[in-house]
């Protein structure tokens, strides 16, 4: 049977405006306990073109410039089995959504949600229901998605403009 995988914490400042949703963590992320610790993912080359912020500064200043922005990122997955990084290798039966009402609850400043590719979409709906919040699905930032990385960015920057 294949390995159960746990997620990692969600990053969130005081009072988050908007939260990323990626689906399950990377192998890479896993194992470094980093969000998009991938180097070849796009998502902190993003975001810190969008908040002008080092993409290559250490993790904790990444997350600190993050938060101090009102992003919060965290994934749709508590725990599931997958072999690889694949969002198409999770096996389906064993997804386990993370506590949102908890979440949202907790954090009332949430605007609206934005979805990092299709798999976090499908799969927030598919285990947690409609989204409360209004919501939006962007471009994966993983390397797997082969968008042209500025595609990516316009998408991203429309979505996340205050």
């Amino acid at each position: 049977m294949t390995e159960l995988l746990r997620g990692l914490d969600p990053l969130v400042g005081g009072a988050p405006r908007v939260l990323v949703l990626g689906n399950m963590p990377s192998v890479m992320s896993l194992a470094s306990g980093e969000y998009y610790g991938n180097p070849r993912n796009a998502f902190w080359r993003i975001t810190g073109a969008l908040f002008g912020f080092d993409p290559d500064a250490p993790y904790p200043d990444r997350v600190a410039a993050l938060c101090s922005h009102e992003v919060a990122v965290w994934d749709v997955l508590k725990t599931c089995r997958r072999v690889g990084s694949l969002d198409s290798s999770v096996e389906r039966d064993s997804m386990v959504p993370n506590n949102f009402d908890a979440f949202f609850a907790a954090h009332r400043t949430l605007q609206r949600l934005v979805f990092n590719g299709a798999a976090a979409e499908a799969n927030y709906r598919r285990l947690v229901g409609a989204p409360s919040l209004p919501s939006v699905r962007l471009p994966s930032t993983s390397p797997a998605q082969t968008m042209r990385y500025e595609d990516k960015l316009g998408a991203w920057r429309a979505a996340l403009a205050r």
